[in-house]
C-alpha cells in the first residue's frame, strides 16, 4: 500500500497459495458448524473466481493505483471496525485480511492467466497434524487454494503437507 512494490508481486512461475482457517479460536464441531464453514468456503471460492473473471475482462482494475486505493479503503474499514484498537493489532488484521489476500491471489491468477484450484479439508484430527501444530489446528477446517491446475501440479506430496511446512516456519 505504500507503493514500494509494483504489481505483480510474484513472477509467473512462482507458486502462490491462499488459505482460510475456519473455527477461529474454537473447533468446528457438529454437522451444522461443518455445513456453515463449508458454505462459507464455497462462497469464498466463488468470489475469487468472480474476481478473476473481472480482472481478466477489465485489466485496468489491476492498475497499481486502483489496487492501492482498494486496499487502503479496506484497511480503513478494519481500523474503524477495530474501534480504535492498538496499532500492532490493527496492522496484524490488515496483513492477514482475507479480503485483501483473496484479491491479491485473484489478481495474480488473472494477470498470468493461470489455472487454480481449491481444496477444503474437514475438521483436522490430531493424528493428521504435526505435533507442533495440534494446538493451532486441531478441530479446525482448512481451505487451501493454489495457482496451479490441480493437486498433481504441485511440487509437494500433498497440499496439506505444503501448508504444514509453511505453518511450522512462521
Amino acid at each position: 500500500m505504500a507503493a514500494k512494490m509494483d504489481f505483480p508481486f510474484l513472477g509467473k512461475d512462482e507458486l502462490l497459495a491462499v488459505f482460510y482457517l475456519f473455527g477461529k479460536d474454537y473447533e468446528v464441531i457438529g454437522e451444522s458448524e461443518v455445513n456453515a464453514a463449508s458454505d462459507l468456503a464455497k462462497r469464498a471460492v466463488e468470489q475469487v473466481a468472480r474476481d478473476i473473471r473481472v480482472y481478466i475482462t477489465m485489466p485496468q482494475k489491476m492498475d497499481a493505483r486502483f489496487t492501492r486505493e482498494n486496499y487502503t479503503k479496506r484497511s480503513l474499514q478494519i481500523v474503524v471496525d477495530s474501534g480504535g484498537g492498538r496499532q500492532p493489532d490493527v496492522d496484524r488484521r490488515v496483513v492477514g485480511d482475507p479480503i485483501i489476500l483473496s484479491d491479491c491471489f485473484a489478481q495474480h491468477v488473472a494477470y498470468y492467466r493461470q489455472n487454480f484450484f481449491f481444496e477444503l479439508f474437514p475438521p483436522l484430527k490430531a493424528e493428521q497434524l504435526p505435533p507442533a501444530l495440534e494446538n493451532k489446528l486441531e478441530g479446525r477446517m482448512l481451505l487451501l487454494g493454489f495457482n496451479v491446475k490441480n493437486m498433481q501440479s504441485l511440487p509437494f506430496k500433498s497440499s496439506l503437507h505444503a501448508f504444514f511446512e509453511w505453518m511450522l516456519k512462521v
